[in-house]
């Protein structure tokens, strides 16, 4: 059993942070109502890890301090926040990523706004009316990777392919969370969807299923319990993951990655943020969003985030500008054959996987 990675240990704390932050916040909960219009409710998905101190320089920049309240993934994150958009549980929302904007655009979940320093202006929605209300934030590229010590010691040639994956030669290896119940696992289903069109990929499901996939409920399972490089007793070498995770297997004393991402097999996930309609706090809910498009937050992203500042000219960790490189060509499906095909395909997907 190999040691705990980085990715693993950081993710465990990120989960005690944020759920320190969701009972106590940078300001209290508590607060009386001559105080509340200072208080910035935030929802967001589970993995939200801020540092505290990039924090205390938005409440010091705008006298404003921030709840946050973690409402599970994005696909949970947006259901929530339409079930209860007639009474909203924030004022801002951050992690609506773009295989879910959609949902939240329709069903009039979202305020218009739009930050004047826009620094992720070309990962902006396409459709003009999401465009107005989403503000791309970050993105990562959700990959295939795999355990290149697991390969080598089995003295095995790993897979380089969508193909390999449900080649007889892998059979049994490939592990990755369900798309019906987690958004990286939504992100690979729309790469096979873009690779093999909509006449095939469902075709691929099944020869991933004959080849004896493993699908889990969500990421941590999938990486942390079934990845044999995920720091648990995994048995699975190849896992649905990001590009940006190879930095978090650099062991105590190593210099490099033990596992590599497969940019082949890539799709580009982009998060949002935005004002929510009916927000009871909108003005602070826009200095937040504007406070997540500058430097500091952006620059803390890769560290506590795990995720691609949308900023150019932020500046990337050492390790993130060495290991973590963004897939050159990731698969696109168009925002609006996502918005009307997402049902249909998850349908589908839950007829194929059984």
């Amino acid at each position: 059993m190999r040691t705990t990675t980085r990715r693993a240990q950081a993710l465990g704390l990120a989960a005690t942070t944020a759920l320190i932050l969701a009972g106590c916040s940078l300001g209290s909960g508590t607060q009386e109502t001559g105080e509340a219009s200072k208080e910035v409710v935030v929802a967001t998905h589970d993995s939200w890890n801020m540092s505290k101190k990039v924090m205390r320089q938005f409440t010091e920049e705008t006298g404003y301090t921030v709840k946050v309240q973690p409402s599970g993934d994005a696909g949970a994150l947006t259901n929530k926040l339409v079930l209860t958009k007639n009474s909203p549980i924030a004022d801002v929302v951050y992690g609506i990523d773009n295989t879910f904007a959609s949902r939240a655009v329709e069903e009039g979940v979202l305020a218009d706004y739009t930050p004047e320093a826009n620094p992720g202006a070309d990962f902006e929605p396409q459709d003009a009316a999401a465009a107005a209300q989403l503000t791309p934030v970050d993105y990562s590229d959700v990959c295939v990777n795999i355990d290149d010590a697991w390969f080598t010691e089995q003295d095995v040639p790993p897979p380089a392919s969508f193909e390999d994956l449900a080649s007889p030669r892998y059979r049994g290896l490939f592990v990755t969370p369900a798309p019906s119940t987690s958004s990286p696992g939504l992100a690979f289903l729309l790469a096979t969807v873009a690779e093999y069109g909509e006449d095939g990929w469902a075709d691929y499901w099944q020869r991933l299923v004959d080849n004896d996939v493993k699908v889990t409920s969500g990421w941590s399972d999938a990486y942390q319990v079934d990845f044999t490089a995920g720091g648990g007793s995994g048995d699975r070498p190849v896992v649905l993951s990001y590009a940006s995770s190879p930095p978090f297997t650099i062991p105590e004393g190593g210099d490099e990655p033990t596992t590599s991402a497969l940019l082949d097999t890539c799709f580009r996930q982009v998060e949002y943020a935005a004002v929510l309609h009916g927000a009871a706090n909108p003005e602070g809910a826009q200095a937040f969003v504007d406070f997540m498009e500058g430097r500091a937050f952006q620059e803390a992203l890769p560290d506590h985030m795990y995720v691609f500042p949308v900023d150019p000219a932020a500046e990337l960790p050492d390790l993130w500008a060495e290991y973590a490189v963004p897939a050159p060509r990731p698969a696109t499906v168009p925002e609006a054959d996502i918005a009307a095909h997402r049902a249909d395909w998850l349908e589908t997907w839950a007829d194929v996987t059984g």
